[in-house]
């Protein structure tokens, strides 16, 4: 099996290419930002150039497409740059994976396209999702390319596709933390953390290991599927606290500066389970672990 990886240096990319080499998958990616230390076929490239299938192997198994501006705060107040590398880049994209053979296309989506979660609402794929609601020019890029893609494999000269909807996703990095990682390492470092609305507040946070084992599930389908990528449960903010409590044995005092303020995202991963096989892993104690030399 042969697989084709974009932004192959990202987070999520790194652990799915080690993971890939060691079921023995073979590996073409790509990358703009810099070269690999990974055992892989990699090659500098552009999502956004036209002549980007000319770096591509012929007739690969699937392209896995991770190339993206993937944290909302740096498309906030930038839809030209968003959907230049986002949408405009995924076109360019499938256009070279189907001149080339490509015999599946995965395109990870993220749970930011569900909008205006009522309290204990749990969506899934089958969710109406207002695209008026929306405010933000992420969830918009990531709706906008999984219609790209659905309107493709429809008119029926295009290949499989596979959409994955990730739930946050957090794991061992020094960087470009997401919200886990930050709630962990200010309750590592401090006896107190503040939060600006309810600490009953969370996500279906995803470890990134389960995240690449939930792509690498995917590999082979020959339809068209949206699939969520999430936790089981809801992680609060203040579950994320009392582990941390518990690896450094203090107390935390947790203040809240308006209780009411609950935002929770409870995503289903139960399709997942289903058509995948798929299930996490990695729940909260020792997803904590694997991060706690870097907070």
């Amino acid at each position: 099996m042969k697989i084709i990886v974009t932004g192959s240096e990202s987070f999520v990319a790194r652990e799915l290419i080690a993971q890939c080499l060691k079921a023995g998958i073979e590996v073409f990616g790509f990358d703009f930002a810099k070269n690999s230390d990974l055992p892989y076929e990699f090659k500098k490239g552009n999502i956004n150039d036209p002549k980007i299938g000319d770096i591509f192997p012929e007739g690969a198994d699937a392209i896995v497409h991770l190339a993206a501006i993937s944290r909302p705060q740096d498309c906030e107040g930038k839809p030209y740059e968003t959907f230049q590398t986002n949408v405009m880049g995924t076109l360019n994209l499938m256009r070279a994976a189907k001149a080339r053979g490509v015999r599946q296309f995965i395109f990870p989506s993220s749970d930011w396209v569900y909008e205006k979660f009522a309290e204990g609402e749990e969506k899934n794929e089958d969710s109406f999702i207002d695209i008026a609601g929306h405010t933000s020019e992420y969830a918009l890029s990531k709706l906008v390319s999984e219609a790209n893609l659905r309107q493709a494999h429809l008119r029926g000269d295009f290949m499989p596709v596979t959409i994955l909807r990730f739930a946050i996703i957090y794991g061992p990095r020094p960087a470009n933390w997401g919200s886990l990682e930050r709630v962990a390492s200010e309750a590592k470092k401090n006896d107190t953390i503040a939060f600006s609305g309810s600490k009953k507040s969370g996500r279906c946070y995803t470890h990134v290991t389960d995240t690449a084992r939930g792509i690498r599930a995917a590999f082979g389908r020959t339809d068209f599927q949206i699939i969520n990528i999430a936790g089981d449960n809801l992680i609060t903010f203040e579950a994320i606290v009392h582990g941390i409590e518990k690896l450094c044995n203090k107390k935390i005092a947790i203040m809240e500066k308006d209780p009411s303020n609950v935002v929770a995202r409870k995503i289903s991963n139960k399709k997942a389970k289903e058509l995948l096989g798929w299930e996490p892993q990695i729940g909260l104690e020792e997803g904590l672990k694997t991060i706690f030399s870097y907070l």
